[in-house]
């Protein structure tokens, strides 16, 4: 799979990466053996970029994707997050971000995940008590260290991005993107492009609802924590799944499916988007890596964006509890 520049720092990674927190129970049972293999299978794909957190199982990713990649930790660029708090039963309570914590954190995970260093560490979400550039400045410390490689902000304003660069240079910032949300359009790509910061899109699928199997919310596991977000309750689920049916036809007549064509579509953005579909599967995964050999024409691109317009999407992104941990300076 070719490969481009996270930023500027010269680390190269594939054009689709892989994210893995469906892996680790949030959209229904864990199961280890076939995550491990679908790990593996995206690395022989050529699929470099796997893209993890501490808070994403409460460990148990993290370690998940340490015990897959031994033996191939040199043809892996590893991400993570942090700063996300989390309840006794493994719920997000609220994010510390404070510099004293962020050292401690990363010891953590450079344990679970059983390596070294780490490629690409993130601050999973800027926390409103503690100035962004007292946590970048201790993440920093990291890279002056060893531990991090290089470092990146995940869902954090124009702002609060500025006020970081300005402290160390940033790899990338991750955000929701997809055809179902295209807000990072207006102001987050255009300062990306401008700092020189790659943008890593989280969700390209839009959790799923492109190329999905279900057609109502009886259809996921009774364990998916898809049951409780706006964008799958009610008249919400039915207005997506009409979105998403276009997309479906349109791909069968391209002899593709619509979560290849939605990952395309992304491509078409820039070397400096790079999406990371989950998957804990693989024949997603196989499906997903296969959209970086699409090309798309201009009228391609017309009909997707006709199929499922700007806005059209309906329901917020998160339940009202998370929705309070975006950035919103």
């Amino acid at each position: 799979m070719r490969r481009v520049g996270l930023g500027a720092g010269g680390v190269q990674v594939s054009r689709i990466g892989l994210g893995c927190l469906s892996m680790s129970g949030t959209y229904g049972r864990a199961d280890q053996i076939e995550s491990t293999l679908a790990l593996q299978r995206a690395i022989d794909l050529g699929v470099n970029l796997l893209d993890t957190a501490d808070v994403y199982g409460n460990g148990h990713n993290e370690e998940l994707v340490g015990r897959a990649i031994v033996g191939r930790r040199d043809r892996v660029v590893l991400a993570t997050k942090f700063g996300h708090t989390v309840t006794a039963d493994g719920r997000i309570a609220g994010v510390d971000a404070r510099p004293e914590v962020v050292a401690q954190r990363c010891e953590a995970s450079l344990r679970r995940l059983r390596v070294e260093s780490i490629d690409l560490y993130y601050l999973h979400r800027v926390d409103p008590k503690v100035p962004v550039e007292e946590t970048v400045g201790a993440m920093a410390r990291l890279v002056e260290q060893g531990k991090v490689r290089s470092i990146g902000l995940s869902e954090a304003s124009v702002k609060n991005l500025r006020r970081a660069q300005a402290v160390h240079p940033l790899a990338a910032l991750q955000t929701e993107y997809s055809l179902w949300y295209r807000d990072p359009e207006r102001e987050l790509l255009p300062a990306c492009r401008e700092l020189g910061i790659a943008f890593v899109a989280y969700a390209p699928l839009a959790r799923g609802l492109f190329g999905a199997p279900f057609r109502s919310v009886d259809d996921l596991p009774p364990d998916d924590a898809r049951r409780g977000h706006p964008r799958f309750s009610g008249a919400n689920l039915e207005r997506n799944l009409a979105l998403s049916r276009k997309l479906d036809a349109l791909a069968a007549k391209k002899g593709r499916t619509a979560a290849q064509l939605a990952l395309a579509w992304l491509l078409t953005r820039g070397d400096g988007v790079i999406p990371i579909p989950g998957s804990k599967r693989r024949h997603r995964v196989e499906e997903n890596a296969a959209a970086a050999e699409i090309e798309l024409t201009t009228d391609d691109i017309a009909l997707i964006e006709s199929a499922v317009p700007r806005g059209a999407g309906t329901g917020d992104r998160y339940p009202p509890q998370l929705m309070k941990l975006l950035d919103a300076t």
